[in-house]
């Protein structure tokens, strides 16, 4: 997980679980334009262990969060009162570096490479809805099992609430459920579905500190995981009598 390299980035020509389209309308007789994207609905587990008191996420590398921390970091350009200094100091540059043997290319003149830490967050398990045949709490179950090796019966997920996440791009929807479990229950390593590209990491967060965890801006991670640790504290917390540090 923290070995990233070789990347190309390139525009997306095809995709089987993206589709852009702009959609124009009239809104109070104003015409206008709007892009989004076009996805699959989802599914996201809060998973809570009764037997070490504890919350199980997933790790993962998201490739959007990194590239969008590659952008944050890169270089201002410069102000038109500066680059004609810059083009004189690139020429020099260039010049010493060629009697170096080597390019200002090969060198690279984009900003240094984040670490593979920047693209990975903190987030409940899930996944997503495109399996027309099962029930979104059938869905769940399979994610649970796949990504944290739990095996839980469908009927023992109880649904907290549904949302429309991504708004102004996407518009599509997540179902929230809860699942208790217990360390009987744990039936494999979880880590997804390495056939499919992922390589997921389980982590637990002590129930005791899950509201310290889950404001803490320096650990990466989903809304989903604020909010449901929330609901926890709001719903769960006092049947086991223990402090969520809120």
């Amino acid at each position: 997980m923290e070995q990233i390299n070789n990347i190309d980035v390139v525009p997306c020509a095809g995709s089987n679980y993206l589709k852009p389209f702009t959609v124009h309308y009239s809104q109070n007789g104003t015409k206008k334009s709007w892009d989004f994207m076009r996805t699959h609905d989802s599914v996201s587990v809060l998973i809570f262990n009764t037997t070490s008191h504890c919350f199980v996420l997933v790790k993962q590398f998201r490739p959007a969060v990194y590239m969008c921390e590659w952008e944050r970091t890169k270089p201002q350009p410069p102000e038109p009162a500066e680059q004609a200094e810059g083009v004189a100091a690139a020429a020099k540059a260039a010049a010493a570096e060629s009697q170096e043997g080597q390019t200002v290319s090969e060198r690279g003149s984009s900003s240094p490479q984040p670490p593979a830490s920047a693209g990975v967050t903190y987030e409940l398990c899930a996944g997503l809805v495109d399996k027309p045949n099962l029930s979104l709490e059938e869905i769940a179950r399979q994610e649970v099992l796949e990504e944290c090796g739990y095996d839980v019966p469908a009927s023992k997920l109880r649904r907290i609430t549904s949302y429309r996440s991504g708004v102004g791009v996407t518009g599509s929807k997540q179902t929230m459920f809860y699942a208790e479990v217990s360390d009987d229950n744990r039936v494999g390593e979880g880590g997804g579905e390495p056939q499919e590209g992922e390589l997921i990491e389980v982590v637990k967060i002590p129930l005791h500190e899950a509201m310290t965890f889950a404001y803490n801006e320096k650990i990466p991670k989903t809304m989903g995981v604020i909010f449901s640790f929330i609901w926890f504290h709001n719903n769960m917390s006092p049947k086991y009598k223990i402090s969520t540090n809120v």
